[in-house]
């Protein structure tokens, strides 16, 4: 038995799960603190700070179209490739390497041209009116100006990642977390740089991690080499790619949709400031969830290898230890954010209507935070178990198939208090939709476990 596979099958449950768990969650973290990072140095600009972080907000669902195409060709060729080189083919991997890049380059390129012609109409489009359209202008257009390195960027950490290197890929998004962190203030507030300055230090810090991750592939640090022949279009392979990611690539621009809907429904019930609250919550939410989402990604090879292995004792168990995690982190942020929803948003802007609005619609808004950590598991479970189909209905159904009803409906009776409702009633839902799922695929298990174990007892 090998290193891993007996590392996989036999270390225990608890110890395996926090090793590949922590780096995840460093890594989402820090991943996270991009935005974070400059929604509240920008909500605390002087005498603009609260528009400003509205214009930000209006944002923030497009880069999610901007990320989804990262995922689409780095998380697919990322896959791809894993499989090459656990098959010992080499060259193929280093030949999807290629059209990976290469449509990421692409795609850059393309998101970049496409958004600075259509600029305004875009901003329009999520939600932008006159008092905060400048600062969502501002902001974005720097950004697609250095969408190319962090498309690249991004893509390629997804690849470093996949063949077996997550230090490296958890140091190139800290790199790029400090530099943006130690930019924001200088460029923002010492250079009175305002939204611009925020935008800028993104960039640079963009740029950085792109170059961080084209020198690990040049310098030779990787087990893939980077030919210049074949960084070309492949249709067989791009194909390929885009099998796999298409599923990361689908809820990227669902979150989109789902912005477009909130901001706009923000602004026509509420007010642009309604729109900086949203992006106030959005800031302290992520910093609860982002863990999960590392666990998710420690949780899923434990699952995978101990599932295909017909362990499913060890399968069961990584799944209890990921859901009892998953739901202290998520718990114990719901409580304190019922708690103490004055401090978490001061600590994003000192606007006085933003401050107002937010309050209410983060005790709302979160409501029945500490089940999402048991659903995010449990979908999770089921992409790693071989499953995608269920994994991804899941995930959607949060996110769009019970959620955008309650957007379109809610807010029609009760206003504003509407928007806020519509998010912990499709988690309760989604919750309980996903338990029955997890029930009966466990029941499933056991069967197929009392199978097995009758048919060694034949043998013997």
């Amino acid at each position: 038995m090998g290193d891993r596979a007996k590392l996989m099958g036999e270390e225990n449950i608890l110890k395996l799960f926090v090793k590949f768990s922590l780096p995840a969650i460093l890594g989402m973290l820090v991943q996270s603190m991009y935005n974070i990072v400059d929604r509240i140095f920008i909500g605390n600009i002087p005498e603009y700070g609260g528009y400003a972080i509205s214009g930000v907000g209006v944002v923030l669902p497009i880069t999610f179209i901007i990320m989804g195409f990262s995922m689409l060709f780095g998380i697919g060729a990322g896959a791809n490739i894993s499989i090459k080189l656990g098959e010992g083919k080499d060259k193929d991997a280093e030949k999807l390497f290629g059209a990976g890049l290469f449509m990421l380059i692409v795609t850059g390129v393309f998101i970049t041209v496409f958004g600075l012609m259509f600029l305004e109409k875009i901003v329009n489009l999520y939600g932008a009116d006159d008092s905060i359209r400048i600062y969502a202008k501002n902001y974005l257009r720097i950004i697609l100006y250095g969408n190319v390195f962090n498309t690249v960027a991004f893509g390629l950490n997804n690849i470093i990642r996949a063949e077996g290197n997550p230090k490296i890929a958890m140091y190139t998004m800290l790199i790029g977390a400090i530099i943006n962190t130690i930019l924001d203030p200088i460029l923002i507030f010492t250079f009175n740089m305002g939204v611009s300055g925020a935008a800028l230090a993104t960039i640079i810090a963009q740029f950085a991690t792109f170059i961080w991750t084209i020198s690990y592939f040049i310098n030779k640090k990787s087990m893939l080499e980077l030919k210049r022949k074949y960084i070309k279009f492949n249709k067989e392979l791009v194909f390929k790619i885009m099998s796999i990611g298409a599923s990361p690539f689908a809820m990227q621009v669902a979150g989109s949709v789902i912005g477009i809907i909130m901001n706009r429904s923000l602004l026509f019930y509420g007010s642009s400031k309604a729109i900086g609250a949203y992006a106030a919550i959005n800031s302290i939410v992520t910093l609860f969830f982002m863990p999960v989402f590392g666990m998710n990604q420690g949780l899923q090879p434990i699952v995978g290898y101990n599932y295909g292995a017909k362990n499913y004792d060890r399968a069961r168990e990584a799944l209890k230890v990921a859901i009892i995690a998953a739901t202290m982190v998520t718990a114990t942020g719901g409580i304190l954010i019922q708690l103490f929803p004055e401090m978490f948003i001061n600590f994003v802007t000192k606007d006085a209507d933003i401050r107002l609005i937010g309050v209410q619609g983060i005790k709302r808004f979160m409501l029945f935070m500490p089940v999402i950590g048991f659903q995010i598991i449990s979908s999770t479970f089921f992409q790693a178990i071989g499953m995608a189909k269920k994994s991804f209905i899941l995930s959607m159904l949060r996110q769009v198939i019970i959620l955008i009803p309650l957007l379109l409906i809610l807010p029609n009776i009760y206003g504003l208090m509407g928007i806020w409702t519509a998010a912990p009633i499709s988690d309760m839902l989604t919750t309980i939709i996903t338990g029955i799922f997890l029930y009966i695929q466990l029941k499933d298990m056991r069967k197929e476990e009392k199978y097995f174990e009758s048919a060694e007892k034949i043998k013997i």
